[in-house]
C-alpha cells in the first residue's frame, strides 16, 4: 500500500526542520509515543536505528526506526519495522513564500504476516487517516512554538 499526503505549515523553513529534527519534541506531537531508545549508529544519520515504543489504546507496539536518508529540508527518509510490518516513510518539505512550509509525506507499507496483511487490506482507509493526524499533529506543534 503506497500513499501521498501534504500540509502546510504556518511557520518558515528554517524553524519547521529545527523542531522535526528533534527527537526530544516527538512526544510534544506524538502522544502516542511512550518512549525513543537510540540502539546503534550515528544518532540522527543514514544508518542510526532507535527502538520507539507507542501505546495504542490497550496495546504496546515496539517499531525499529532506521534512518535512510537525511538531507534536510529536502529529504528525511526512514522505515519502521514492526511484527508482520515494514512501513517506508519519506518526507520532503518546500518553503512556501517566507513564512509557510509545504510538507510531502511519501509513505508505504508492506505487511509481511498473513493477519496484517488481512488488516492492511480492510483498513485501508486507516492508515492514512493515521498518517494525517500525526501530520496535524505535528503543524499544531510548530505553529505554537
Amino acid at each position: 500500500m503506497k500513499y501521498t499526503l501534504d500540509i502546510i505549515i504556518n511557520k518558515p523553513i528554517d524553524e519547521v526542520i529545527a523542531l522535526f529534527d528533534n527527537p526530544d519534541n516527538l512526544k510534544k506531537w506524538q502522544p502516542e509515543l511512550v518512549s525513543f531508545e537510540h540502539i546503534s549508529g550515528e544518532v540522527g544519520q543514514p544508518g542510526a536505528q532507535s527502538k520507539l515504543v507507542y501505546l495504542m489504546g490497550k496495546r504496546k507496539c515496539e517499531m525499529v526506526e532506521t534512518i535512510e536518508t537525511r538531507n534536510l529540508p529536502d529529504e528525511f527518509t526512514g522505515t519502521y519495522e514492526t511484527q508482520g510490518v515494514f512501513n517506508r516513510v519519506e518526507n520532503r518539505f518546500k518553503p512556501v513564500g517566507s513564512d509557510q512550509t509545504h510538507w510531502t509525506t511519501h509513505t508505504e507499507f508492506q505487511f509481511t504476516s498473513l493477519g496484517m496483511k488481512l488488516m492492511g487490506f480492510f483498513m485501508k482507509k486507516a492508515f492514512p487517516k493515521q498518517t494525517m493526524q500525526f501530520m496535524q499533529q505535528f503543524k499544531n506543534f510548530a505553529e505554537k512554538e
